[in-house]
């Protein structure tokens, strides 16, 4: 009987050290320490097993148990690490920022458009990034009893500045640690390729949060009749190809973006009404919103089938 007490002891200190090794797995992915990739693994199959037992109990967690919101937020964290900060930058395209030497009343207005709470401030370009401005401080002057400045200068903070090969992880702990939440992503040259936020490294975990000052997001893709398709220029290519064509992913230089496609094949930026041909697949890409400095909708074409000669 001591042996079978002794044996069912070890047993249980066994099991409990298994679960304190579970647990502190998922310490360190929220806290940032490397961890084994057999444990995230693990992780991510005992979640997706519950998910398979689930079906089989219509779905319904128990008392207590992880909802599905939170598995699937617990299957982000698992690969959160895995990104870079290029992976969910804003596009250098879709930067909102105002010119250094802009009015205080330039400012003021652009917040309201934008409805944004930080603003980059560039000097010449956008490659020459200077700062950023808290919409707290452009608030704080504006209920001041002083008269606003004449210019922006004082109100500029400084932002972080990292690689677009960094790790969101790395970003998030930055951060953190320097309690700045806007961060410019730079490329190989040191020019401007992006932007990150705060709320972008959390939308990477807890998925899209929108307020009430967001619009509805546009679809990135609309199917049309005759096989047309429109679709947002920010549209990934890996998405694209999955819906409509995988040829459309077939290219050779760097881009990701359905607008990135149409510049490359146009060897500019093409205009509204201009109409490219992917060669690979046959589609034809016309452009149906755009400004001088980007291609904002367009317009898919599908191939037009070769008839068979007889």
């Amino acid at each position: 009987m001591a042996d079978e007490s002794a044996s069912g002891t070890k047993e249980a200190d066994s099991s409990n050290g298994n679960d304190g090794g579970i647990w502190r797995g998922i310490k360190a992915l929220l806290f940032g320490h490397d961890v084994d990739q057999t444990l995230r693994r693990e992780i991510e199959e005992a979640i997706n097993d519950y998910d398979d037992d689930g079906e089989k109990r219509g779905g319904r967690p128990a008392n207590g148990d992880l909802s599905t919101l939170e598995r699937q937020m617990l299957r982000n964290l698992l690969h959160f690490s895995e990104h870079d900060v290029d992976d969910i930058a804003v596009p250098r395209s879709d930067i909102v920022a105002i010119e250094e030497g802009a009015s205080f009343a330039e400012l003021t207005a652009l917040f309201a458009e934008a409805g944004h709470s930080r603003i980059p401030v560039y000097r010449d370009t956008l490659d020459t990034i200077v700062g950023m401005i808290h919409i707290r401080d452009a608030f704080a002057t504006l209920a001041s009893s002083e008269p606003p400045p004449k210019t922006i200068e004082q109100l500029i903070r400084q932002p972080l500045y990292v690689p677009e090969s960094m790790g969101v992880l790395d970003l998030l702990v930055e951060m953190r640690a320097k309690r700045t939440h806007l961060a410019i992503v730079l490329d190989e040259y040191s020019g401007t390729e992006g932007l990150v936020t705060f709320e972008d490294l959390v939308e990477e975990i807890v998925g899209d949060v929108e307020d009430e000052h967001d619009d509805e997001p546009e679809k990135m893709l609309v199917a049309l009749d005759d096989g047309l398709w429109e679709a947002d220029a920010r549209a990934e290519l890996d998405d694209v190809a999955r819906e409509l064509d995988p040829r459309l992913a077939e290219v050779e230089e760097d881009v990701d973006t359905l607008g990135g496609l149409a510049f490359v094949i146009a060897g500019h930026v093409p205009q509204e009404g201009e109409i490219v041909t992917h060669e690979q697949s046959g589609w034809k890409l016309e452009v149906v919103s755009a400004d001088p400095r980007r291609v904002k909708r367009l317009r898919l074409h599908p191939p037009v089938p070769i008839e068979s000669v007889e």
